[in-house]
């Protein structure tokens, strides 16, 4: 996985699909589902840690977003 859109594609192979209309949101949502998917060991470790890593990067990059823009 090399994008948020690809971690969209591999949670729908499981039937998740998830909007609530706050990116961030979405992206912790996503977070939640791939670790019950990694716990229930549905998916390999690498692509636990591949999805981890992208959604934590793009939350992290939001939330420096929002923080400069409240400067």
């Amino acid at each position: 996985m090399q994008t948020i859109y690809d971690v969209q594609q591999f949670l729908k192979k499981y039937g998740t699909i998830i909007y609530v209309g706050d990116r961030v949101g979405d992206l912790q949502l996503m977070k939640s589902e791939i670790k019950e998917l990694y716990q229930s060991q549905l998916i390999k470790e690498q692509e636990f840690d591949s999805a981890m890593r992208l959604l934590n990067q793009e939350i992290q990059y939001l939330e420096d977003k929002r923080n400069r823009g409240n400067v």
